[in-house]
């Protein structure tokens, strides 16, 4: 058995039985980052010590006979969200020796839950990219293909999960930041609702729009995370008051055809009765979205192709679809970036190289030690984001830009509000096209930026989304992945947005596309 490469479900089983242990799934994912990480660099740092007691701990606890989804099970951590007495560096110089004084309210949720922390995953600096290389500690590399990007912000995250280098991941998405590594390899990535999971312990970005969300495996391991990790917190008051739900369940507790047959043959039904549903009833009855705006010219053919397949999957699977309109899409990129770039300037201004990280040489007087400590501390791209952010809110500027894109992200929000009176689902592209080369567009910010054309919508609506490989695209100039085989093609996504707090149902469609 290869342990490493266990989804939650199988791990679980295997736990649960005695078969295996925490530790034995704790050091196979601990051999299997020291093997591959030195060429991936999913991972900016690595607490084996730590982990291997809180594995210890774990079996302990599944001696003494106690259950649950995640007890045992190792995952990895993108390193914007704190973890007490362990760095957290958002990837960025200005952070590069501070350690975390407490837990992230996630974090803390997976500790009880007994999930294994085995460390911390590469980012674009402060979250601020599309392909993990502005991280100020070097770019992660696809492990479908070396020479390509991960995708970003979450590219650590995406990674290690595709890489085999822990059993789950955990990311955080402003405008797409798990969904795009998702797609890029060939993962899972799910962004609950803005709300749905607390922000306490992220080092903001975007503080309307950032989520934390899982990098998984299957859509089912997602659900799995997302029931332990969701929920209202006292300490994020932009935390969702509603309850967390079973969303295992609300997939119809599993994948197995088994199970699903369970929910709909009755006792007095007849031996074979219901056999048309195996694949008719699962999303019998609902109308799944695609908006028009969705489908361009940009998007690649061949990516086009697999999201016809998925529709047809859906289709399959009992769904209708029904083409739709969301007109404010094309207002979509340009109102993100300058919300965002907004919020980051006002957020980056804490990291002044007093409270936080990094100190500059002495310096002459304040204004030159605040100088002195930011233009060494951060990166090229946080810098950007910075001025671009600090003039949108200057004196006036602040009603002609940032103001006027709160307005039209309204706009943008009644759009999907809309929708979903007619739908209750919306089926997209995740990316335009496959993962790109490193080095292709990190010198075209603007490029880069239209890299969130079919993510950042949903993020400024607040909505849950998940990104679910929907099949392979062939690539001609690929090079080699992680074990050392040519590439010849690499995944993509398709992305299922659903009505805010409604991740239960995106799930579903995302575990029918799965099993399809």
């Amino acid at each position: 058995m290869t342990l490493n490469k266990f989804t939650i479900k199988e791990a679980r089983g295997k736990l649960d039985s005695g078969e295996i242990t925490a530790l034995d799934l704790t050091r196979a994912c601990l051999a299997r980052i020291k093997e591959v990480d030195g060429e991936i660099h999913a991972c900016l740092s690595v607490c084996e010590k730590e982990a291997l007691v809180a594995a210890e701990e774990a079996d302990k606890r599944l001696k003494a006979g106690e259950t649950g989804d995640l007890l045992g099970i190792p995952y990895l951590c993108k390193d914007n969200i704190m973890t007490k007495g362990l760095k957290t560096t958002a990837a960025s110089k200005i952070l590069e020796n501070y350690v975390a004084p407490y837990d992230a309210t996630v974090i803390k949720k997976l500790k009880d839950a007994g999930a294994v922390l085995l460390g911390k995953t590469n980012l674009d600096e402060f979250a601020h990219g599309a392909s993990t290389e502005n991280s100020a500690y070097g770019s992660t590399k696809n492990p479908r293909d070396l020479s390509r990007v991960p995708g970003g912000s979450s590219g650590g995250s995406a990674a290690a999960v595709a890489a085999d280098m822990c059993i789950f991941a955990i990311g955080s998405d402003t405008g797409g930041s798990i969904r795009y590594p998702a797609s890029f390899c060939g993962v899972v990535g799910l962004k609950p609702s803005y709300g749905r999971v607390s922000r306490f312990g992220l080092l903001s970005m975007t503080s309307s729009t950032d989520v934390i969300g899982p990098l998984a495996k299957t859509a089912y391991d997602a659900a799995l995370i997302l029931k332990h990790i969701a929920g209202a917190d006292e300490r994020d008051a932009t935390s969702a008051p509603e309850a967390a739900g079973h969303y295992e369940k609300e997939m119809f507790r599993d994948i197995g055809i088994d199970e699903i047959m369970a929910d709909y043959v009755k006792p007095n039904q007849k031996e074979g009765a219901g056999k048309e549903d195996e694949k008719g009833l699962r999303l019998k009855g609902l109308k799944v979205g695609l908006p028009k705006e969705y489908f361009l010219k940009e998007l690649k053919p061949e990516v086009a192709a697999q999201i016809k397949k998925a529709g047809e999957k859906l289709v399959a699977a009992g769904a209708e679809l029904v083409e739709i309109s969301l007109p404010y899409t094309k207002y979509v990129v340009p109102t993100y970036y300058i919300i965002t770039p907004a919020e980051i300037s006002s957020n980056l201004a804490r990291f002044d190289g007093i409270g936080w990280g990094l100190s500059a040489p002495e310096a002459s007087g304040l204004q030159e030690f605040y100088q002195a400590n930011r233009g060494i501390g951060f990166g090229p791209e946080a810098k950007r984001r910075i001025m671009l952010g600090t003039y949108a809110l200057s004196a006036g500027y602040y009603d002609a830009y940032y103001k006027k894109a709160q307005a039209v992200r309204a706009l943008i929000a009644e759009d999907f509000s809309r929708a979903f009176k007619k739908v209750d689902l919306l089926l997209t592209p995740t990316a335009p096209h496959s993962a790109f080369k490193l080095g292709q567009q990190v010198d075209d910010p603007l490029a880069m930026y239209l890299e969130d054309i079919f993510v950042a919508g949903a993020s400024l609506a607040g909505l849950p989304a998940v990104s679910v490989p929907a099949g392979e695209v062939a690539v001609a100039d690929g090079g080699k992945d992680i074990d050392g085989k040519p590439a010849a093609t690499m995944p993509v996504g398709a992305q299922i947005i659903g009505p805010r707090l409604k991740e239960g149902l995106v799930l579903r469609a995302a575990g029918v596309l799965e099993r399809e």
